[in-house]
């Protein structure tokens, strides 16, 4: 038996933020080097800053924060990367990152830490992964609808630190990338094409 790194993106991504968090709960401030900032305070588009847009999502606020993003990233994220390719979930999962970071910087006032978006990009997708032409599953309108609903109430009628359009944001994308690769044409399951005989004569030995 060997061990097999199964889905190189989710687990290096995994592993990476967890080792920032180690570092951090030793030197508390080397996480400030990872936060996308809120519209309130200086960024640089033409300077370093702009890798913030994509690396606060491999720094979190605690190890509880942490858990809770890699349980669920662990749970799916592998499941999706061996169906759509590493190459593939690497770019859906940097492309929802710069998005919500620039939500964050142009449209909000407080910082972002953390892979939240992403996690709920993978919900999302996931939820639409098994699409058919001419049909919507209800687990996915069951998802949206819970989904949509307690982050817009959450946005609206609490007070928290939770970035709830990050969340918004990655399910969007989540649909997005859902539909756009759904619409791609696979094979039918169980049906495997052979090359065709060759053209064999025998001697009669």
């Amino acid at each position: 038996m060997k061990i097999r790194y199964n889905a190189p993106v989710i687990l290096t991504f995994s592993i990476a933020s967890t080792a920032i968090m180690g570092v951090a709960s030793i030197i508390p401030e080397f996480m400030g080097n990872f936060v996308v900032p809120g519209n309130t305070y200086p960024f640089n588009f033409f300077s370093l800053d702009v890798l913030r847009l994509v690396s606060y999502t491999v720094g979190h606020g605690g190890w509880e924060h942490l858990f809770g993003n890699i349980s669920f990233m662990l749970l799916i994220g592998p499941i999706l990367e061996e169906k759509y390719g590493s190459a593939r979930i690497l770019l859906m999962m940097i492309l929802t990152a710069v998005a919500s970071g620039l939500v964050n910087v142009f449209f909000l006032s407080s910082s972002s830490l953390g892979a939240s978006g992403i996690v709920f990009m993978l919900i999302l997708l996931i939820s639409i992964t098994n699409v058919k032409k001419g049909e919507i599953p209800l687990t996915l309108i069951a998802v949206i609808l819970i989904f949509v609903t307690k982050e817009i109430f959450s946005m609206l009628f609490e007070t928290n630190n939770v970035n709830e359009e990050a969340h918004l944001i990655g399910g969007f994308f989540g649909g997005m990338f859902g539909l756009l690769f759904a619409r791609e044409k696979k094979p039918k399951d169980g049906i495997k094409s052979s090359p065709p005989s060759p053209n064999i004569t025998y001697d009669g030995n």
